[in-house]
């Protein structure tokens, strides 16, 4: 019987690549890589949409370092206006009160993990009264998903996102598991907790369950005062995966009450995808990277054309250093 499973998390995309794990997994077992790189996702729109504001007068744009090369429809911002990077959101607030007269937008692109930090920013940002300082949001929500994963594609089972995981719990990947009649686990980081995922995965392939070897980090609710703060600050809505397309439920957005703080993030829900890229059935797990044929010709990481290769979590980055 083939197998196939998709690690869903890019920081275990890195790991499968860095530990030389798919060559050593018996024939009948394939893994593919899932949407779980930020940048990979993170559309067009939006990136034009923050060249935009570096390009304006008066503004000045931060963005975790990967987010600078990431192309949109009209280049990226490392060729952009006033653009630069932070290590952390926080890094923002010392900016704006050290230049009260310059419009700081903050591009908030991530998954769960990092809106438990954006939330954070929003908290800190509304205590101190900061005037200067707006997000650019595109926040995906992992569940839903996975949950069109399950619908549309041919996947037998899942390693489940352990940094999600850590956020939000076992709970909502029990609910899939069942949904779907597919098993799940939920799994470290290190080569061995991956191959100890696929083995849990290959020995549980026909049961409807979800294992969590992740217990030391992951709760079964999840971390609810992280949710609750999040909870505070956003809402879910529909939300443009790159290359993906629309998926129902899987962003959040600033709810209306913080509105004051949002810099335009539902105007840039979408944007074109580069032409013969393949970023979009890559992260379903329908081909390959090698199989692109822009892969290692059109695109690579000095010269990406694709967003899957621009992060250290892409797969297609990943395939080209490690191979």
């Amino acid at each position: 019987m083939n197998i196939r499973i998709m690690e869903v998390c890019g920081t275990h995309t890195s790991s499968i690549a860095k530990n030389g794990i798919r060559p050593l997994l018996p024939e009948h077992i394939k893994l593919v890589s899932g949407p779980g790189c930020p940048v990979c996702v993170t559309p067009a729109g939006y990136i034009d949409r923050l060249i935009s504001y570096s390009n304006k007068p008066g503004y000045s744009v931060a963005v975790f370092g990967d987010m600078l090369r990431v192309p949109g429809g009209s280049g990226s911002l490392a060729s952009a206006g006033h653009a630069e990077y932070v290590y952390t959101p926080f890094d923002i607030i010392e900016k704006a009160e050290q230049s009260p007269e310059t419009g700081f937008i903050f591009g908030a692109a991530g998954f769960e993990t990092t809106a438990a930090v954006y939330a954070g920013l929003i908290d800190e940002i509304v205590i101190r009264d900061i005037k200067n300082i707006k997000l650019l949001t595109a926040i995906k929500i992992m569940p839903p998903a996975m949950d069109y994963i399950c619908a549309n594609e041919s996947i037998d089972g899942f390693i489940c996102p352990g940094h999600v995981c850590a956020i939000i719990g076992a709970k909502p990947f029990e609910i899939l598991a069942e949904r779907w009649q597919k098993p799940m686990v939920i799994a470290g980081f290190s080569g061995e907790q991956v191959m100890e995922a696929v083995e849990t995965l290959a020995s549980i392939i026909d049961k409807p369950v979800c294992v969590n070897l992740y217990a030391k980090v992951v709760r079964h609710n999840g971390n609810e005062k992280a949710l609750a703060l999040m909870d505070k600050y956003f809402m879910p809505g529909d939300a443009y995966w790159r290359g993906i397309g629309i998926i129902k439920h899987s962003g959040l957005y600033l709810r209306p009450e913080y509105g004051f703080l949002d810099a335009g993030s539902m105007d840039c829900n979408d944007g074109p995808t580069q032409s013969g890229c393949c970023c979009g059935e890559i992260m379903l797990g329908r081909i390959m990277p090698e199989e692109c044929p822009l892969f290692g010709n059109a695109c690579t990481p000095a010269m990406p054309v694709g967003s899957c290769m621009v992060s250290s979590e892409g797969p297609c980055y990943l395939a080209s250093i490690h191979g």
